[in-house]
């Protein structure tokens, strides 16, 4: 691997003999931040001690066999427009998000999920820090439920 030469100067950043603005600089670091974060959702998520990753499927068949409660946390607008039969809507942006967690039964099993994964997996410590103990998230969110054709409540 060859070096590459860097080098700031006032406004302006130089890599390898190329000039940069300092804005493109930022906007360069952030697509390959933003890259980085894309690639690394894509990789199969492991299951941990406190949340079981599970696809579509697998969750049907909790949610079949009346194993979890349905946790949407998706907005109220998204989930009025389809949702899991029987999800409990409560909105990751809502400013009492973690009040309402708190307010679940600790000892049941929940399986949350957002519309692609993203607010889900951003919930995951709060569900901890609220003391959930089983939880199970759906990779892929609603869209992957979807996308198996499974059934949709409106």
């Amino acid at each position: 691997m060859r070096a590459t030469e860097i080098a700031v100067c006032p406004g302006m950043l130089h890599i390898g003999g190329m000039k940069f603005t300092r804005m493109a600089s930022v906007m360069i670091a952030g697509f390959a931040l933003a890259l980085a974060g894309a690639q690394a959702a894509d990789e199969p998520k492991k299951n941990t001690p406190d949340v079981n990753h599970v696809n579509a499927k697998q969750a049907e068949k909790l949610v079949a066999e009346k194993q979890v409660i349905v946790l949407d946390v998706r907005t109220p607008a998204e989930f009025k427009e389809g949702h899991i039969s029987g999800a409990t809507n409560i909105d990751f942006r809502g400013p009492d998000f973690a009040k309402r967690i708190g307010q679940l039964d600790k000892s049941k099993a929940y399986l949350v999920h957002c519309a692609a994964g993203g607010r889900s997996t951003q919930s995951l410590p709060i569900l901890k820090q609220q003391d959930v103990k089983t939880v199970y998230h759906l990779d892929g969110g609603f869209n992957a439920w979807k996308k198996e054709g499974l059934p949709v409540e409106k």
